[in-house]
Parts: structure tokens; C-alpha cells; sequence
């Protein structure tokens, strides 16, 4: 049983990013890394479809140490892998995860004041042992992803591919191919295959509101060429946070006049005689799901030559020879793409408990987003839906580094967060609010709630959490330094219980 002073689950962007942090911040804390793929880089080594690419500005998805060097901003995944493994290689973090090692659970033991952490490797359970666990697992289900259930989907005689799991000798020069979906994923796929392919259809029940821009910041590059590159990339890198956070919070003050001018945008890339009211009209407004980006309108280029075409109808069945419309109308297909979404899977799937009894996480409340009540020495990465997950990922490191020196600053090995007497009353809601977006709500249910007040909100708002997370005093009341006093078990008990049936309810 190998034991450390932290252990950093997951090597996608949070985990490396965290490594970083702990190393820079803590430089004489032992961890390791436990990844359970054999490669790093999560995400950007997972998905191999055509096009593959980042939605965020790099600027942004970047970490907050290691500027974003390349021409294009908005990149590509073997441009992002690079970066990663650039990042992981640069600071001595490759030797520190320990490859195909996927995290089943662990146990907090309030006598040892650690966790023990359950891995599997090669088919064999084995254990690791320490004081702080960081969970960088992601969101989302590895092992697969979401396909609604189609009627007659076994019938298609074609080639059927998931996203998520792309066939990398899949030839589609020549070919029909349907790409169900209306999402980043479906939008990247459909303009690089249409290079090949023979035609490509978009196939829609309803749309999504999109925005072109450009694949490089000009002030980005030019910035870079005038000054010191750490301060060309933090002033493009404060100028697209708040860029991104002022286009947002004016979808929740003017949604119209957001729509008004997203769609215009539309209507001047593909035309008066485009029926955008159809195909880029969504029934919600802007945000209320993501909002999707394309770089230098390839999608509208695609639209307009001809080999991509946008259907939006509802599907009948899935056939033989393609796809059957409502409407009696035939989509045929060689290769049908479900570019459906992501099956979410918080924390990786692992099973936690604290002294044996297991944690339900419905029956939690987080605390600043990332830490639990009444879970000790445990934080969680969990990025933005309306900008950069890096920006948060950055945030939740930096805030676990300040937990465990002031641990030791205090002579304590344990940080608590726990509901104060005026907290046990307080209106409790979703982990994430005011998003409407299919995979987030299939399973809002299995995820912690948040609170109506600080410290056991889940804002989703960088600037605000920039307040909360790196400027706000660590002892507020809530985050309890040291082992808990006489009794405290038993009052935990009762909060989790007074959860239990608001939960219930």
C-alpha cells in the first residue's frame, strides 16, 4: 500500500493543472497521479473524430501558467494534446501517473485521518493510501456515450459510429453519412468530412444557436509580438474572460436582442434565401443551453457549396439504407453518425465513504463548488458551462493548495467543510442552475445540491468565484480546520438525515 500526501485522480487538463499547482504551491508534498487510461491528456487523447477541436479560445482553456504560443486560438485536439503533454513533460509530471490505474473508490478514516483509495490495474485491486484526494476525473462517461434509443437502429446496414468511439481506419471518401445531432460535436464533424465525403447531413429535431469567429485573435498575436509573452498572454487571456462573461450575463439581461443579432450573423453568412427561422432558431434562448462556436464560418461555407445539407425533422425510424423521416421523406446513408452527447458520470463513477458509511452525493451540498459537507480533505474539479473549464480547473487547485498549507500551519490534518447553524434551514437547489441542456439534466438528480448563499453556492462565474475562491478568508465558519470536536459525528449524522428528507422531498 503506497502511501502520499496527495493523490491526484485523473490527466486530462485538471489533473496535470493540479499536479502543477501542488508542485509550485506545496513543493514538498508527495503525490502521485492515477489515470485510468494509458495515456494522459483525458478528452484531448480520448476523441479522434475528423476536426476534433476546442470550442473555447485557448487563451482561456490554457492554464494560467503556461501561455497558449500557437497562431490559432481556437485549436485543434492533437494541437491541445501537444500542449498537455508539453505541459506534463516540461514540469516532471509524466513520472508521476500511474497509467491504467481506474480509481473504483475510497474510504476516509477519521482515526487515521486519510483516505484509502481502490484502484484496479492489470485485473488486480491494489491501494493507495493518503491525506488529501483531488478528484480531476472529468464529467462525463469514458466508456460510452449517449445514443437515444432509435426505432430500428439495429437494421441499418451501414457503419454506425458513436463519436466518442471513432474507428481510426474509417474511410468516407465517396460516402453518404448522416451525422445525427445539433451540438459542438456535430458541427465540428459535418464541415471536416464533408472535404471527403460525398454529401454529409446534419440531421436536427430541433437547432442550436451558433457563432463564427475567427480561428486567431489578431490582439492575441500582436500582443505577443510587442511584449514579454507571461504578459501578452494574461492581458488576452483577461480580456477574453471578461469578453465571455459579458456576452453571457447579457443572454440572462437581453436575451432578444442577443438572438436578434446571433441570427442576423446567420442570415448574412448563408443568405436571404436561407430558411434560417428553421434550422438556427432554437425554442430556448441563447445559453439557456451552450452555445456552439465555429471558426471562420466553415460550417456556413459547407452549407453553401453544396455537400452539406441541414435537415431539421423529427425522426421516424432508422432503416436499412438510412434514415426515415416523419415527414415519409428517406435520408439515405452509408455511414450514420450519433453525435448525440455525452452520458455524464460524476467523479468517474468511484464509490466514496467516510468511516465505512457510504456517501450519497444527493444528500450533500457543495461548498464553493468543489469540497462536500462533511467530507474531509476531499475536492472535486468541476468546470463552467458558459466559459474555459480551465479557468475553474485553475481556481480549484489553487484553493486546494491553500487548504493544505494551512493545515499545516495549524499542526491539523484535516479540513472539513460543515452546514453552520444558520445554514441548515437554507433553500437548496441543482449543482448546476439555469441550463436546460439534455445531458446535464438527465442526471442533475445524482449530483450534490448547492445552496441559496455563499459558501455552498455553485455560481458558475469566474469573476465571482476569483472572490470567493482566491480572495475570501479559508476559516469563514463553514471549512473547520481539525479533527471535529466531541459530538460532532452525531450532529453530522442529523444534517445528513434533515438532507436526506429535503432531498426526498
Amino acid at each position: 500500500m503506497e502511501k502520499y500526501d496527495v493523490v491526484i485522480v485523473g490527466a486530462g487538463i485538471s489533473g496535470i493543472g493540479s499536479a502543477y499547482h501542488l508542485m509550485d504551491k506545496c513543493p514538498g508534498k508527495t503525490y502521485t497521479i492515477l489515470e485510468g487510461r494509458h495515456a494522459l491528456g483525458g478528452t484531448w487523447d480520448l476523441f479522434r473524430y475528423p476536426g476534433i477541436r476546442s470550442d473555447s479560445d485557448m487563451h482561456t482553456l490554457g492554464f494560467n501558467f503556461k501561455p497558449w504560443k500557437e497562431a490559432k486560438s481556437i485549436a485543434d485536439g492533437p494541437a491541445i494534446l501537444k500542449y498537455l503533454n508539453e505541459t506534463a513533460a516540461e514540469n516532471d509530471i509524466v513520472s508521476r501517473i500511474r497509467f491504467n490505474h481506474w480509481v473504483k473508490g475510497a474510504d476516509w478514516s477519521s482515526t487515521d485521518q486519510q483516505w484509502t483509495v481502490v484502484a484496479e490495474s492489470g485485473g488486480e485491486e491494489v491501494q493507495f493510501v493518503c491525506n488529501f484526494l483531488m478528484m480531476c476525473s472529468g464529467y462525463y462517461n469514458y466508456e460510452q456515450g449517449y445514443t437515444p434509443e432509435f426505432a430500428g437502429l439495429q437494421d441499418f446496414q451501414g457503419t454506425l459510429i458513436h463519436p466518442q468511439h471513432w474507428p481510426e481506419d474509417l474511410d468516407y471518401s465517396g460516402k453518404q453519412v448522416v451525422v445525427i445531432g445539433s451540438g459542438a460535436t456535430a458541427m465540428t464533424l459535418v464541415p471536416a468530412m464533408s472535404e471527403k465525403a460525398a454529401k454529409v447531413t446534419m440531421l436536427q429535431r430541433s437547432p442550436t444557436y451558433v457563432a463564427s469567429r475567427p480561428d486567431q485573435d489578431k490582439i492575441a498575436n500582436l500582443l505577443r509580438k510587442l511584449l514579454p509573452e507571461r504578459w501578452a498572454y494574461a492581458i488576452t487571456r483577461w480580456k477574453n474572460t471578461r469578453m465571455q462573461d459579458v456576452i453571457y450575463k447579457r443572454t440572462r439581461t437581453q436575451p432578444e436582442k442577443v438572438k436578434r443579432h446571433l441570427l442576423g450573423l446567420v442570415r448574412k453568412a448563408l443568405g436571404p434565401d436561407y430558411d434560417v427561422e428553421k434550422h438556427f432558431t432554437p425554442r430556448y434562448n441563447p445559453w439557456d443551453q451552450r452555445l456552439c462556436l465555429i471558426p471562420n464560418d466553415d460550417l456556413f461555407d459547407a452549407i453553401k457549396s453544396g455537400k452539406t445539407e441541414v435537415v431539421t425533422e423529427e425522426i421516424d425510424r432508422v432503416t436499412a439504407e438510412g434514415v426515415l423521416l416523419k415527414t415519409g421523406e428517406v435520408l439515405p446513408a452509408d455511414i450514420l453518425i450519433t453525435a448525440t452527447g455525452l452520458n455524464l458520470l460524476l467523479l468517474g463513477g468511484a464509490q466514496f465513504s467516510v468511516d465505512g458509511a457510504a456517501i450519497h452525493f444527493p444528500d450533500h451540498v457543495t461548498y464553493k463548488g468543489m469540497m462536500y459537507n462533511d467530507m474531509p480533505n476531499f475536492i472535486q474539479t468541476f468546470g463552467y458551462i458558459n466559459a474555459s473549464w480551465t479557468l475553474r480547473a485553475d481556481l480549484t487547485s489553487e484553493y486546494a493548495c491553500r487548504v493544505i498549507n494551512r493545515m499545516d500551519e495549524l499542526g491539523v490534518k484535516q479540513a472539513t467543510p460543515r452546514l453552520r447553524a444558520e445554514d441548515q434551514n437554507m433553500q437548496l437547489g441543482p449543482w448546476i442552475d439555469d441550463f436546460s441542456a439534455g445531458y446535464m439534466q438527465r442526471v442533475m438528480h445524482l449530483f450534490p445540491k448547492q445552496g441559496d448563499r455563499d459558501p455552498w453556492r455553485n455560481t458558475q462565474d469566474f469573476h465571482l468565484d476569483k472572490k470567493l475562491i482566491r480572495n475570501a478568508p479559508l476559516e469563514d465558519g463553514a471549512l473547520q480546520f481539525g479533527a471535529p470536536a466531541e459530538g460532532a459525528a452525531a450532529d453530522a449524522s442529523e444534517t445528513r438525515e434533515s438532507l436526506q428528507t429535503r432531498s426526498a422531498a
